[in-house]
C-alpha cells in the first residue's frame, strides 16, 4: 500500500515508450539469496526500448513452460538506466515460474519479460512536493521497495522534482523475511531528513539483531476483517491521505 500527502502521486501510465504488449529478452546475469525462502533475480535486458516505472510488475514467461510468472519490479528504474539490468525478489513456491527460479533458473538463463501495472510513482519536475507512507507486509515489499530506491535516486540525481518525506512501514514473520533491510537502514541514513523507516515482526523466535533493534518491534498482529482496507483508507481520507493498492 501507498499513501500520499499533496496531488496524485501514483498515476496512470501515459506515454510509455514501450507498447504494453512488447516482450523483451532478459538474460539472468545473477541469482542471490535474498532470505531462506526469497531469491533475489538481475535480469539484463539490452533492448533500448525497455523501460518502467516504480511500482510495475513483469510477465515472466520460461522457455517451454506455458505457465506465465507475474513478479513485482524491486529495483529502480534509475537500476535499469546505469546498468541495463532489473531485479526480481521471488519468493518459494510451487506455482510453475516461482518454482523453476528457485530450482532450475541458473546465471545465463534466457527467459522474456513484459512489463504491467496501471499505477506508479512517476513525479514530473513541476509536480508539488509529496510526502509518501508505504506499508508493506513480506514479498509484498517489492513495488515499495522500488519506489523507495526511486526516491532515493531522485535525491542522488536530482532532475527538477523535490522528494518529500518517505517512511516505511514494513512487517514480515521475523527479522529474517525483512527483505532489503539492510538497504533500506543505509537510505535513512544518507537521508535522515526524507527516509525514515519502522520493522515489525510477528513471529520472531529470537532476540532481534542488535543493529535492528532502533528500528524494529516485535508483537503478534493478525488482521481478520475484510473491510480492513476500506476502513483504514476511510480514515486516511479524514486526514487528508489517499490510499493506493
Amino acid at each position: 500500500m501507498c499513501f500520499h500527502s499533496g496531488p496524485l502521486a501514483l498515476r496512470p501510465l501515459s506515454g510509455a515508450p514501450a507498447s504494453p504488449q512488447a516482450l523483451f529478452t532478459a538474460r539472468v546475469c545473477s541469482i542471490t539469496n535474498e532470505s531462506d525462502t526469497v531469491k533475489r533475480l538481475r535480469l539484463e535486458v539490452p533492448h533500448p526500448d525497455f523501460s518502467f516505472r516504480a511500482g510495475q510488475w513483469v510477465d515472466f514467461f520460461i522457455p517451454g513452460m506455458e505457465k506465465v510468472g507475474g513478479f513485482s519490479v524491486c529495483s529502480s528504474p534509475g537500476l535499469l538506466q546505469r546498468k541495463g539490468v532489473i531485479e526480481l525478489a521471488v519468493k518459494y513456491a510451487e506455482h510453475p515460474p516461482a518454482h523453476w527460479i528457485h530450482t532450475k533458473c541458473t546465471v545465463d538463463s534466457r527467459v522474456a519479460v513484459r512489463i504491467g501495472g496501471n499505477f506508479c510513482f512517476d513525479p514530473s519536475p513541476s509536480d508539488s512536493v509529496m510526502d509518501l507512507l508505504l506499508v508493506a507486509g513480506g514479498v509484498g515489499i517489492n513495488p515499495l521497495y522500488s519506489i523507495l530506491m526511486h526516491t532515493a535516486d531522485l535525491l542522488k540525481h536530482p532532475h527538477g522534482y523535490i522528494p518529500g518525506r518517505t517512511h516505511l512501514c514494513y512487517s514480515a514473520k521475523n527479522t529474517e523475511e525483512l527483505l532489503f533491510k539492510n538497504s533500506i537502514i543505509s537510505v535513512c541514513g544518507e537521508f535522515p531528513d526524507n527516509f525514515s523507516c519502522s520493522f515489525h515482526v510477528t513471529r520472531q523466535s529470537s532476540e532481534v539483531e542488535q543493529e535492528l533493534q532502533p528500528y524494529t518491534t516485535s508483537e503478534s498482529c493478525i488482521i481478520k476483517h475484510y473491510s480492513f482496507m476500506s476502513d483504514v483508507n476511510s480514515s486516511l481520507k479524514c486526514m487528508t491521505l489517499c490510499l493506493h493498492l
